[in-house]
């Protein structure tokens, strides 16, 4: 089955269109790139203008919940349904890394009665626990290999 987030059966090869890569652009700063012409501008803090690697992972993880649970919120709330996903999680001050990450999905959901209000809470939370990749990702705590070749 493929996932709703990625449209990739489990388990099979990227194909070549989903190639994602970095180039250099200056001290510390790059630009994000796949294969379908997308770019994101990546850097520290002081260079303005970007996202920081920290920040894309945690947008990644805020987009993943919103892609999953948007069907769900679509078909309930209708097709024009505004929903913000918010995002934050300290950073360790001596592990550089993000011990924990904070979701808010924030949607107006006061049309519609108790029952089902509780009934689309529970159905999102089971599209996002089921089907959000990244959050998967990171809660498995995904092994991550580099390797370092020469042109």
């Amino acid at each position: 089955m493929e996932s709703p987030t990625t449209g990739i059966a489990p388990g099979t090869e990227h194909p070549a269109a989903d190639r994602l890569w970095v180039e250099r652009t200056g001290t510390r700063t790059y630009t994000g790139r796949n294969a379908r012409g997308a770019e994101v501008s990546i850097g520290p803090v002081e260079a303005g203008a970007v996202f920081t690697p920290g920040e894309l992972l945690k947008i990644a993880l805020a987009g993943c919940s919103g892609m999953s649970a948007d069907h769900a919120l679509s078909h309930r709330l209708g097709d024009d349904v505004a929903v913000t996903v918010e995002v934050e999680g300290p950073n360790h001050p001596t592990e550089d890394r993000y011990p924990a990450l904070h979701e808010r999905m924030v949607v107006d959901l006061t049309g519609l009665d108790a029952a089902t209000r509780e009934r689309l809470l529970r159905v999102v939370h089971r599209a996002v626990d089921e089907h959000c990749t990244v959050g998967r990702t990171l809660q498995a705590g995904a092994t991550v290999e580099l390797e370092i070749t020469e042109d």
